[in-house]
């Protein structure tokens, strides 16, 4: 469908975000389910020390650069024609969409408030969508069979789950083959939350210069030690472009 590459051993797609919208479009009349995952410099060092993770990044259908590091990587090693393409700018270009093809949008994850700020602001923002059911992510496992009697009953064709990773992850991969309908699965992390106002987005200048990893390390210090992974993934890709 999409060009596919490897940063440093882990797969990434050569797509800007024309491109990935347009890889929906496919995944909608393929007839079998198809997820979306969200890759970032993070994620790359992560996924070299879990297989699992790797494992499912390698059989997603669609691997969207969500950091400005990993294009920058995959450029300097693979020389390909590749953008960023943030999960939470896909979401609602996907939700925008939706209005003109058709397509019926499940939501899944974060709190009740939240999910529910979300809904509504999708409503208003794109008049027509089809929003055909949302659940927040508090729901315990024994209750997951409703959950997913839920989304069959509800004939929804996109579904996004927004648990953070990797628990978006383990539960597409737990849970997407007993969705009868769904042909689009995104993980999506905090994305109902900027929708919904309750976390911000970088200032448009941050995005700007591809610095949004910036305004969040500042705007929340307790992600230092997570950020700990950039400065490894650049020293990483820095050899192995000597390398080559």
């Amino acid at each position: 469908m999409v060009d596919r590459v490897e940063v440093l051993g882990v797969p990434v797609d050569c797509v800007d975000m024309q491109g990935a919208l347009d890889a929906v479009d496919v995944m909608i009349n393929s007839g079998k389910p198809n997820t979306i995952i969200a890759l970032n410099p993070e994620k790359v060092i992560k996924a070299q020390s879990d297989s699992k993770l790797l494992g499912w990044l390698r059989n997603a259908s669609l691997i969207i650069p969500d950091g400005i590091g990993v294009v920058v990587a995959a450029r300097k090693l693979n020389q390909v024609n590749i953008s960023r393409v943030p999960g939470s700018e896909l979401m609602p270009k996907i939700c925008e969409r939706s209005v003109s093809k058709g397509y019926k949008l499940f939501l899944y994850g974060a709190s009740q408030e939240t999910i529910q700020k979300a809904v509504d602001r999708l409503t208003e923002r794109y008049p027509g969508i089809q929003i055909v059911g949302f659940q927040n992510g508090y729901l315990p496992e024994e209750q997951m069979p409703d959950l997913i009697n839920l989304i069959n009953q509800s004939q929804a064709q996109i579904l996004f789950v927004a648990l953070g990773s990797p628990r978006q992850e383990l539960w597409m991969d737990n849970y997407l083959g007993k969705l009868h309908n769904i042909r689009v699965c995104q993980g999506v992390g905090g994305t109902f939350d900027v929708i919904a106002g309750t976390v911000k987005r970088a200032p448009k200048f941050f995005i700007d210069i591809h610095c949004e990893w910036l305004y969040r390390l500042l705007s929340q210090p307790s992600r230092l030690i997570r950020q700990t992974a950039l400065p490894i993934f650049a020293f990483k890709v820095l050899m192995a472009w000597l390398k080559k």
